[in-house]
């Protein structure tokens, strides 16, 4: 059944994919051959819902550029440990390949983003698809990412607000159980990805007192280096999804700004490709 979310301005669809609910999120005036996202939440692995979507950057995409956004509600590590996470999400992306035309998304249009393990999810759903070879991934947006079950030196004795080490540890060793601090697939944790040649072009952003700051910069230094298009804005606070909880400070207005601007050129690009 659609309804109106909360915005008054967006359809929500509920549907099945496989063994998970996902929601639909498309504009009440849709466009035609629209960018699809599938959009990850966050919850370092072992929180969070689909539903979480409405506070997420994935709102304003449907808003401003006609975008469909899919939002999973993959199995949480308290129910099931990787790689269930990666497998429900790889099902959504799938789907949406599948539905594009009911959907109005162009196939070569399919964007993926999350924030926080949603984010690590992202970078690793990329990886998967890259060497599975069934979906094409246009563009990726791996917000703050969670992508790295080693500490590092912004992870190791980080109090910051929010996230920090000692909910790192609990989130890696709930997802990964036993191999929490071993030498992992990438899809489990993509910071172990030792090829990134290939993956899609990427856009972030992170804060320079939260746990993830090392990783992400890490990550699209990698990606670059790969000869992928990649690029990291960073922000001064230790509040780790600063943009989602406090949506009126001017770092995040800032962020926002750009998250949008950056989305908006990579959606371009691609419908020249």
């Amino acid at each position: 059944m659609i309804r109106f979310d909360r915005s008054k301005d967006i359809y929500t669809r509920k549907v099945k994919i496989g063994r998970i609910p996902a929601l639909i999120l498309s504009p009440k005036q849709p466009k035609k051959e629209a960018p699809g996202v599938l959009w990850i939440h966050g919850g370092g692995y072992m929180l969070g819902m689909k539903e979480m979507v409405y506070m997420s950057r994935a709102v304003d995409l449907v808003r401003k550029f006609g975008a469909v956004v899919i939002s999973p509600d993959y199995r949480l590590a308290l129910q099931a440990p990787y790689p269930a996470a990666i497998e429900d999400c790889y099902a959504a992306l799938v789907y949406f390949k599948e539905h594009c035309a009911e959907l109005g998304v162009r196939e070569d249009l399919i964007m993926v983003g999350g924030e926080s393990a949603g984010g690590g999810l992202t970078a690793a759903l990329c990886m998967m698809a890259r060497d599975r070879g069934e979906v094409n991934i246009a563009f990726q947006m791996p917000l703050y990412p969670m992508i790295d079950n080693f500490d590092t030196e912004s992870s190791r004795d980080n109090h910051g607000k929010v996230w920090n080490t000692k909910l790192n540890h609990l989130g890696w060793r709930m997802y990964l159980r036993k191999d929490a601090h071993a030498l992992v697939s990438p899809y489990a944790a993509a910071a172990r990805q030792t090829d990134y040649v290939g993956l899609p072009p990427a856009y972030t952003f992170v804060g320079t007192g939260e746990p993830f700051y090392a990783e992400t910069l890490t990550f699209v230094e990698k990606l670059k280096g790969a000869g992928v298009e990649a690029a990291v804005d960073v922000y001064p606070t230790d509040v780790h999804a600063f943009d989602m909880l406090h949506p009126e400070w001017e770092i995040s207005k800032e962020a926002i700004r750009k998250f949008e601007e950056a989305f908006s050129d990579a959606l371009e690009r691609a419908k020249k490709e």
